[in-house]
């Protein structure tokens, strides 16, 4: 604990700032049921109603409150871009570190097949997917995951590859230690750093891309608080000078900075190569 406080001390203001930001994003995303006045469903006034003391924000296109629909649009969002950035890691890190490794025809094959995923635009794949397989939440990770691996796996590929020619990895490889052993305590420790920067990078495009699709109506769906989906609901207000649309798109706008900024701090941190 201590170590923790004399490392946030240490830290640059704007990683402080970000940290900040994203401590008030999570607790809010974890604590929306008991922080929001109303339910994130409810209809309690008439459509569009002006900032009152009743409703901050005022309501939305149905009549639901606006505040409440952007606390529990925190919960939703966010949940939703961890899991399937997280997934993608996963997927990704594990194959590009295990080709990195092992080469050959392994390295060809995925790598072509990987050339293959990345020559569609994002966007336009994960539109017909969702379009064939469903837009419901699971269909949504898992698709959004498989196609955004594949960033993943250059970047773990790239750096893993610059690791296993060091003398440490090939000492580790030949006293018999297994392929695991190698990637878990080698090579994994020694690519951290590029892999924190991504992962950073891949939530905030992640974040971004589910917002951008529950805009178009194929990412998370009605009644299920988004902040994307919001910005679609009252676009119409902008007509009438009136900036609430602009909320949910300025919470996407300050968590993606907030974790850029971390990302700096973490990456400056992480730098440098370590062997056993």
């Amino acid at each position: 604990m201590k170590g923790a406080i004399r490392l946030f001390r240490s830290a640059p203001i704007s990683a402080k700032i970000g940290l900040l930001i994203i401590f008030v994003y999570a607790s809010v995303a974890i604590f929306a049921p008991w922080i929001a006045p109303y339910s994130e469903t409810s209809i309690v006034g008439s459509s569009y109603e002006l900032w009152s003391d009743e409703f901050i924000f005022g309501t939305d296109n149905i009549g639901r409150d606006m505040l409440s629909r952007l606390i529990f649009g925190a919960r939703n969002t966010i949940g939703i871009a961890f899991t399937t950035v997280v997934l993608a890691f996963l997927i990704g890190g594990i194959v590009g570190m295990l080709v990195a490794i092992l080469g050959g025809w392994y390295d060809l094959l995925i790598g072509r097949l990987v050339d293959i995923l990345m020559a569609v635009p994002s966007l336009i794949f994960a539109l017909l997917l969702l379009t064939i397989f469903g837009t419901s939440i699971p269909s949504l990770i898992v698709i959004i995951a498989v196609l955004d691996s594949t960033r993943v796996f250059r970047i773990a590929r790239s750096a893993a590859m610059n690791v296993v020619v060091m003398d440490f990895v090939e000492v580790a490889q030949l006293r018999g230690e297994r392929m695991w052993w190698v990637i878990r305590k080698e090579v994994l420790p020694n690519i951290m750093a590029p892999l924190l920067a991504e992962f950073g990078l891949r939530f905030c495009f992640v974040f971004l891309f589910i917002a951008a699709l529950s805009f178009l109506g194929l990412g998370i769906q009605p009644p299920t608080a988004d902040w994307g989906s919001m910005v679609r609901e009252n676009a119409t207000l902008i007509n009438y000078n009136d900036i609430t649309p602009l909320l949910p798109a300025a919470a996407i706008a300050g968590l993606t900075i907030a974790v850029n900024f971390v990302v700096d701090w973490m990456l400056h941190l992480s730098s440098g190569l370590r062997g056993d």
